[in-house]
């Protein structure tokens, strides 16, 4: 009896709490909207050339410990704390795909990322290397995060 008591409060809390949000596209409401050509455009972590790796390396330890999977969505990079999310865009293609960072490199002169072989096939790499731009993603905060 309790257990549908409480469960008929939370969905009349939140059915009232829903009633007193704002609708962003009526004439009274506080809500502001930017079109998207008045938002600026972020400037990228860094630009410069990837490329990637795979078979020779799959099932070897990488850097954060785990074994390389080159059909992981996952990079490595020089600076980057392990686990960071990064937002990549091949400049030739214009497609992006988000990886994780999960080892250090590339080991090659001017290089700015080694993608693996998936998250490169995604992104239409046609030759070795291409010229990409990286992005920072903040990840999603946790439901119990937000709620407080």
């Amino acid at each position: 009896m309790n257990r549908a008591l409480s469960i008929l409060m939370a969905a009349i809390s939140s059915v009232a709490g829903m009633g007193a949000a704002p609708v962003p596209d009526h004439p009274g409401s506080q809500a502001k909207t930017k079109s998207k050509a008045s938002q600026p455009v972020s400037k990228p972590y860094q630009v410069g050339d990837a490329s990637w790796y795979g078979k020779s390396f799959h099932g070897r330890a990488t850097a954060s410990g785990e074994d390389f999977d080159m059909f992981d969505l996952t990079a490595a990079h020089r600076q980057l704390p392990l686990g960071t999310l990064v937002k990549v865009t091949d400049l030739r293609s214009g497609k992006s795909v988000v990886v994780r960072i999960n080892d250090r490199g590339p080991y090659v002169k001017n290089r700015i990322m080694d993608l693996s072989y998936s998250a490169a096939r995604l992104l239409g790499f046609r030759a070795g290397v291409e010229k990409v731009r990286l992005d920072l993603v903040k990840p999603a905060p946790l439901a119990l995060e937000s709620a407080r």
